[in-house]
C-alpha cells in the first residue's frame, strides 16, 4: 500500500529565506544520518545559485513525516525564471508562501503568488526572519492580506493559516509569545491544510512532463506528476507530443525522490512525483500515457519572452585566444541544447550563419545563460538587449514592468525624476519611520534597460530595486535614456599607467594599467556626451634626467568594475559585450575589424 502524499511548492521573493527554511525541514525530517556533513542551501545545487543566493532551477525533494510522503518543490523567486514557476505549480496541490517579517511581500512574491492563486492553491503563510531587528510580523501579515485581495483571492484563500519562523534558527511557531523549538508546526499545517493529490488509480496512465534532466547513462530523464493511473518500470507506454502525434516507447527506469537523492522504484501511483527514462524526445508539457488508450493532458502555457539579444561569433582582434568553443556550429549546438531544459527561452537563426537571436524573460534570465556558457569555455559576443513588441488589432504593444524601489528619503525626488523621463507612472509611495521610502511604479520594460546603474548612483548604493513583468500595453512613445559617451582605444597594445594618468581627467576607466586592448575596444566612460578615441598605450619617454617629483606616490582612481550584468545594461545600440572564459570586454560595432 502506498504512503499518503502531500505535494507542496515553496514560494518567496529573492532573499526572503526560502532555501534556508527548506534546509531546516530537511535536517529535521531525519533523512540525514547522524554526523553526516550537510551543506547549507542544499537545494541550490547550481554554482551560480550558491554564489548569488538565488534559486534559478526548480528542484524537488521528499521527506517523510508521520508516515506521509511530503514532496517539496523549491521554486525560483525571480520573475525572469517564470518558465520554471509555471511548470512547478502544475505539480503541486498546495504552497507555502514565505515573507520577510521586515520587508513584507515584494514584486517576485506577487508574480509567483498570482500564478498560484489562479491555479486555486491555498497558501500557508510563513512570516520568516522574526528574530531580526526591525521585524514587524503583524504588519507583514496585513500586507499579505492586502496583496491577496488585490490579486483576486477567493474567501477561502484569504482565510490563510500563518506561522512565525526563523529559518536560520530552524523553528516555526503559531504565536509570537510561544517558544520556537522546531519545524513541527509547519509539518502539521502541511498535513492539515494541503489537500492530498487528486488522481484515479483505475484510469489509464497520465504523466505530464514538467522538468527535463540528462544522464550520460540513461539519456534524457523526464520529471513530472502522475495525474492518473499507475506506472511500472519496464512497461510499454506512449508519448503524446505537442503536435498530437503518438510515439511509443518503454519505461527503462522509474525513480522517486527521498531527501536529496533519487531512488529506484518498481511502481508508482497517481499523485506521485517521479523521474522516468526511456523517452529521448520528450519535451515540457507533453504527456506519457497508456499506449492502448492514449489521452493527453492540456499543454502547459508559459509566459512569452519579453527581451531579446543577438548572440554572435566573436570577431574581435582577440578572438579565439581565451575560449575553447569559438565557432558558429559550437555556439548553435550549445544554444539548441539549452532549449531542451529552458522552456522560457527562444532561439532563432538569422540570415547570417554566425548570428542567433535569443529571446528570454529578462536581463537576469539571459545573463545567467551567458554566465553559464562562459564558464563552459565558450567565447562569443552579445548585443544590447531589446524589448519584444507585439501587434494587437493592428496596434503596437510593448511589455510593462511592475517596479518597486526601496530608497533613502533624500533620493526619492531624483528617482521620481529619472523614472518620469523613462515614462514610468507612480502607483504608490510609503514613507517609513526609518528614513527610507518605498515607491511603486508601472514602467515600460525598455525604460528599465540601463536604469540600474543610474539608480545605484542616485542612491549611492543604498537603494533596493525589484521588478517583475506586468502585462503588454499600447506603445507609449519614445524614451530618451541619456548616457555619457565612451572612451575608445584607437590602437592595439598594452595600457600604461603614464597614458591612463594623463587621460584621467577625460572620464572614468573600466580597465587597469597592463590590460591588453585593441582598436575599437571601450576602455571607459567619457565626461561628455560624445565618444572619444584615446591612446591608452602611450609609454613615457625615458631620459637621463631625474624628475623632481619622481619619488612621489601617484595613484589612479579605482576603475569601474564592469560585471556581466552591468555591461549588458550599459552598452548602447552600436556596442557589443565580448564574453570569454577570462574576460568581459566592451567594444564598438565596426563594419570590419581586421585581426592582426
Amino acid at each position: 500500500m502506498s504512503l499518503p502524499i502531500r505535494n507542496v511548492a515553496i514560494i518567496a521573493h529573492v532573499d526572503h529565506g526560502k532555501t534556508t527554511l527548506v534546509d531546516a525541514l530537511l535536517k529535521q525530517s531525519g533523512i540525514f544520518r547522524e554526523g553526516e556533513d550537510v551543506p547549507d542551501c542544499v537545494m541550490d545545487s547550481n554554482d551560480i545559485e550558491r554564489e548569488r543566493g538565488i534559486t534559478i532551477l526548480s528542484k524537488n525533494t521528499a521527506v517523510r513525516y508521520k508516515d506521509t510522503l511530503i514532496n517539496i518543490v523549491d521554486t525560483p523567486g525571480h520573475a525572469d525564471f517564470g518558465g520554471e514557476v509555471e511548470r512547478v505549480l502544475g505539480m503541486v496541490d498546495g504552497c507555502i508562501l514565505i515573507v520577510d517579517a521586515n520587508e513584507g511581500p515584494m514584486p517576485q512574491t506577487r508574480f509567483v503568488l498570482k500564478k498560484a492563486l489562479e491555479k486555486g492553491l491555498r497558501p500557508i503563510v510563513v512570516i520568516n526572519k522574526i528574530d531580526r531587528p526591525r521585524a514587524e510580523p503583524f504588519g507583514a501579515i496585513d500586507k499579505v492580506l492586502d496583496l491577496f485581495l488585490e490579486l483576486g483571492a477567493d474567501d477561502d484563500q484569504c482565510e490563510f493559516p500563518y506561522l512565525f519562523a526563523s529559518g536560520l534558527e530552524g523553528y516555526t511557531k503559531r504565536a509570537l509569545e510561544d517558544e520556537g523549538v522546531d519545524m513541527q508546526p509547519l509539518f502539521e499545517d502541511i498535513l492539515e491544510h494541503v489537500p492530498p493529490p487528486v488522481g484515479d488509480l483505475n484510469k489509464p496512465l497520465q504523466l505530464q512532463v514538467t522538468t527535463l534532466d540528462y544522464s550520460e547513462y540513461l539519456g534524457r530523464i523526464v520529471i513530472g506528476k502522475i495525474h492518473n493511473g499507475t506506472i511500472k518500470a519496464g512497461q510499454q507506454a506512449a508519448l503524446v507530443v505537442e503536435s498530437g502525434a503518438i510515439v511509443k516507447g518503454k519505461i527503462t527506469k522509474l525513480m522517486g525522490f527521498e531527501g536529496l537523492s533519487r531512488i529506484d522504484l518498481e511502481e508508482a501511483t497517481a499523485g506521485n512525483l517521479v523521474a522516468v527514462a526511456g523517452f529521448s524526445d520528450a519535451n515540457i508539457g507533453e504527456t506519457i500515457t497508456c499506449p492502448n488508450d492514449p489521452q493527453a493532458l492540456p499543454l502547459i502555457k508559459v509566459d512569452e519572452p519579453t527581451l531579446q539579444m543577438m548572440f554572435s561569433v566573436n570577431d574581435s582582434p582577440f578572438a579565439g585566444q581565451e575560449g575553447s568553443y569559438v565557432t558558429s556550429r559550437q555556439l548553435r549546438d550549445r544554444l539548441m541544447r539549452e532549449l531542451e531544459t529552458n522552456v522560457a527561452l527562444r532561439v532563432e537563426e538569422t540570415d547570417s550563419p554566425d548570428q542567433f537571436m535569443v529571446s528570454g524573460r529578462g536581463e537576469l534570465h539571459l545573463g545567467i545563460l551567458i554566465e553559464n556558457m562562459r564558464r563552459e569555455s565558450y567565447e562569443f559576443q552579445v548585443s544590447q538587449p531589446q524589448v519584444i513588441y507585439r501587434e494587437v488589432s493592428g496596434q503596437p504593444y510593448e511589455p510593462f514592468e511592475y517596479l518597486v524601489l526601496d530608497v533613502p528619503e533624500e533620493a526619492v525626488g531624483s528617482c521620481m525624476e529619472r523614472l518620469g523621463q523613462r515614462r514610468a507612472e507612480m502607483q504608490d509611495m510609503r514613507v517609513g519611520g526609518n528614513g527610507r521610502a518605498q515607491l511603486e511604479f508601472v514602467v515600460p520594460a525598455r525604460g528599465l534597460i540601463g536604469f540600474r546603474g543610474d539608480f545605484m548612483r542616485i542612491t549611492r548604493g543604498a537603494g533596493i530595486m525589484n521588478h517583475s513583468f506586468l502585462e503588454y500595453r499600447l506603445l507609449c512613445g519614445d524614451i530618451e535614456t541619456r548616457r555619457n559617451g565612451v572612451l575608445i582605444a584607437f590602437e592595439e597594445g598594452v595600457t600604461t599607467f603614464y597614458a591612463m594618468k594623463n587621460a584621467e581627467d577625460r572620464g572614468s576607466f573600466f580597465i587597469t594599467p597592463g590590460t591588453k586592448v585593441y582598436k575599437g575596444m571601450i576602455v571607459g566612460e567619457h565626461n561628455r556626451s560624445q565618444d572619444l578615441d584615446l591612446n591608452v598605450c602611450k609609454a613615457k619617454q625615458l631620459t637621463n634626467h631625474r624628475s623632481a617629483t619622481g619619488d612621489e606616490l601617484v595613484q589612479l582612481q579605482a576603475p569601474v568594475d564592469m560585471s556581466l550584468e552591468r555591461a549588458l545594461e550599459y552598452i548602447g545600440s552600436d556596442e557589443l559585450v565580448e564574453v570569454t572564459p577570462e574576460s568581459i570586454r566592451l567594444r564598438k560595432v565596426s563594419k570590419k575589424l581586421v585581426r592582426r
